[in-house]
């Protein structure tokens, strides 16, 4: 099954042209390799909201399948993602997170700062990624197989064939 994808890239530095977005285009190199159709990008500063903004279009205007958001998931006061994208998602998916989080340890002590989260709104999955490309890449990647399965799930009208087994 086809897919489509937003990319948001929360900084305020991007923003303010002061550093080139880089995780952004690395997310939409990488979602058209694996089949995606790339119908959006936006570049917001870590603000509330515009994140909201963008979050909102890119589901219920755009109905884009996949939404990855990049920056704003560490410990700095102005990290505010997770936040701007909680009170937004219906469902939450706290199983993709997870194993991001778990993957990263596997490279570096720091992964477990990443306070990211995914959830459900409509017939869209939100994922929230850190800000480095690297490591935006990485952690979209560790979830890749399970993840295009949860959105054929979602854009079906029955169970995708969830009883198959995808060992």
């Amino acid at each position: 099954m086809n897919h489509t994808a937003a990319v948001i890239t929360v900084s305020d530095k991007g923003y303010r042209g002061e550093r080139p977005d880089s995780s952004g285009p690395a997310l939409c190199r990488l979602l058209e390799e694996k089949g995606f159709s790339v119908l959006y990008r936006a570049l917001v500063p870590d603000e509330r909201e515009d994140i909201r903004r963008e979050l909102l279009h890119a589901a219920d205007e755009l109905g884009a399948t996949l939404i990855l958001t990049t920056g704003g998931t560490g410990f700095s006061p102005r990290d505010i993602t997770p936040e701007a994208t909680l009170p937004l998602v219906e469902r939450l998916t706290p199983g993709i997170p997870e194993a991001m989080r778990y993957a990263s340890m596997q490279l570096t002590p720091r992964g477990c700062l990443s306070r990211g989260v995914a959830g459900i709104r409509k017939r869209s999955l939100i994922v929230n990624l850190p800000g480095s490309p690297k490591a935006a890449v990485e952690n979209i990647l560790s979830v890749m197989e399970g993840l295009l399965h949860g959105l054929d799930m979602l854009c079906s009208s029955g169970s995708a064939d969830c009883a198959q087994d995808h060992r």
